[in-house]
C-alpha cells in the first residue's frame, strides 16, 4: 500500500456542452468512498487542493470541480481585497441551474474513478456550501455537509428534492449569513431525516480556512470530527 497522495487533474463533460477540469486527490490505501469537495470563490487554489488532501489522508477520493470555467478556467485567487472583489464577480456570473448540472456530471466522473468505492459524499464552504446544498437536490450525492453556505436561502424550495443526509455548520458571529438565514434553514428541514445543523461558538465566517484571519483552529478541528461522522454514516 503506497503512504503517498497522488495528485492529478481530469477533464469531465459538461452537460451543456464544452469540458471542464477537476483536481483529484487518491488516498493512500488505494481506494475509497468519493468526496465532491466544493470551493470558495477563490477558485480550486492551493487552500482547496489541500483540503482534498486532508480527505484524501481519511481515505476519500476528494474531487474538486472547477466551479468558475466557464468565466476563467482553473482560476485561483488569495484571500486579499482584490480577490474577494474578482471572487464575488465570478460566483454572480454563476447560473445555479447550469452548476448543477455540471455539479451531476461530477459526481457521474466521481464513480467512474477505478479508486472510488461507488458512494459519493459532498462538502463545501462559502459559496461551495451552497453548491453542496444544490448537490444534494441534484446530484445525486449520498451525503452533503455544507460549511456556512452563503445565499442558501434564496434556493431553499431545493430541499424538497434532498432525500440524503445533511450537515450544516455555521458561526455564530458570522457577518455574512444574519440568524434570520439560520432559522429560515432550520425551518425548511423540519421533518427531514438526517438533517443536523450545529451553529458553532466564538467564531466567524471562514473558520475552517487556515490561509485565512478568520481560521479557528479550534472549531474547525471540532467541526472536521463531526463532518467525518456524518459522511462515515452515510458513505461507510
Amino acid at each position: 500500500m503506497s503512504t503517498e497522495i497522488e495528485n492529478l487533474w481530469i477533464d469531465v463533460k459538461s452537460a451543456c456542452g464544452g469540458t471542464f477540469g477537476a483536481y483529484v486527490s487518491m488516498p493512500p490505501s488505494g481506494f475509497g468512498p468519493g468526496l465532491l469537495v466544493l470551493q470558495e470563490i477563490f477558485g480550486v487554489n492551493d487552500h482547496i487542493k489541500n483540503v482534498c488532501d486532508q480527505y484524501a489522508l481519511d481515505g476519500f477520493v476528494a474531487v474538486a470541480p472547477d466551479i468558475f470555467w466557464r468565466q476563467e478556467p482553473r482560476v485561483e485567487l488569495a484571500y486579499d481585497s482584490n480577490s474577494l472583489s474578482k471572487g464575488l464577480r465570478l460566483f454572480e456570473g454563476l447560473n445555479i441551474d447550469i452548476v448543477a448540472a455540471d455539479l451531476q456530471r461530477a459526481v457521474e466522473a466521481i464513480r467512474h474513478i477505478p479508486s472510488c468505492t461507488g458512494k459519493v459524499g459532498a462538502i463545501g464552504f462559502c459559496m461551495g456550501g451552497l453548491l453542496a446544498f444544490v448537490s444534494a437536490a441534484r446530484a445525486g450525492v449520498e451525503s452533503s455537509v455544507i460549511y456556512y453556505g452563503s445565499r442558501l436561502e434564496k434556493h431553499l424550495e431545493l430541499v424538497n428534492d434532498v432525500t440524503c443526509p445533511l450537515l450544516f455548520h455555521f458561526a455564530d458571529l458570522d457577518t455574512h449569513i444574519p440568524n434570520e438565514t439560520i432559522k429560515k434553514v432550520k425551518s425548511s428541514l423540519k421533518g427531514k431525516k438526517n438533517c443536523r445543523v450545529i451553529v458553532h461558538e466564538n467564531c466567524t465566517h471562514g473558520f475552517n480556512c487556515w490561509n485565512r484571519e478568520s481560521w479557528n483552529q479550534s472549531v474547525a478541528a471540532t467541526a472536521r470530527g463531526q463532518t467525518l461522522v456524518h459522511l462515515m454514516e452515510s458513505l461507510g
